[in-house]
């Protein structure tokens, strides 16, 4: 039982809802109490928090973002890569990135934190993915840690350094044909690839039930940007 005042959510999600996560980023714990702590918030006085390996995924997501753009943009002064960082690892992008992964369904809060709000605070969400990503940091190394974050990132990577700034191909692609009177966007993964831990997705891109191009990636939002960046060049020329 739960004392009083305290809700515990993450505590309860089901051996499977935990693999599916460990699916997802492509990393099995070695210890699961490492990645459940880092969904406990310090509301739910349920033990450590997720605070210390918030700190350090921090520091391992903004490493991993600055070596990836040293190596891939050996042309970028050192004003343009600080640029591109800002825009990949900002509270907005991590949000983005924890809803599309749905982490705020295995946080542990606080009743009171709960109640108001708080598994869809923005603030709270950038920080399980920090959280998140240190936990794989201390469970694995950094090299195991690096490959998530470029895996995960691998769709704004793209966006970001072909020009894309702060939005993404799939929003301009949609406000294009919204703006046609065209709603019926549709990706769909035709293929997978490669072992849980290494996957490559392959997705084509339906408007208005035609298919338009195809994408590939480690991820399905990756491969998802791709074939909208593909359509988004094939309406500008």
């Amino acid at each position: 039982m739960a004392a009083p005042g305290i809700a515990l959510f993450g505590d309860n999600m089901a051996e499977e809802e935990w693999t599916r996560l460990e699916n997802y980023i492509g990393y099995a714990f070695k210890d699961r109490k490492l990645l459940e702590r880092a969904f406990v918030h310090s509301s739910a006085d349920a033990g450590e928090s997720y605070e210390r390996l918030e700190f350090l995924g921090d520091a391992v997501l903004e490493l991993t973002v600055s070596e990836h753009l040293f190596f891939e943009k050996p042309d970028f002064t050192e004003g343009e890569m600080t640029k591109s960082r800002a825009a990949l690892v900002n509270e907005n992008a991590l949000v983005k990135l924890a809803r599309e992964m749905d982490l705020s369904e295995y946080l542990t809060l606080g009743r009171g934190e709960r109640n108001s709000g708080g598994a869809d605070k923005p603030s709270i969400l950038a920080d399980v993915v920090e959280a998140l990503i240190g936990a794989v940091y201390v469970d694995g190394g950094f090299d195991v840690a690096r490959d998530m974050i470029n895996r995960l990132l691998e769709g704004s990577f793209d966006t970001v350094l072909s020009g894309g700034g702060l939005g993404d191909y799939k929003t301009r692609l949609q406000e294009y044909y919204h703006k046609k009177g065209i709603s019926d966007i549709r990706y769909a993964v035709y293929k997978e690839e490669g072992p849980p831990h290494d996957k490559v997705f392959y997705v084509k891109l339906y408007i208005a039930g035609e298919e338009i191009s195809q994408g590939k990636g480690r991820s399905k939002k990756a491969a998802e940007q791709k074939a909208a960046r593909q359509a988004c060049l094939n309406v500008k020329e």
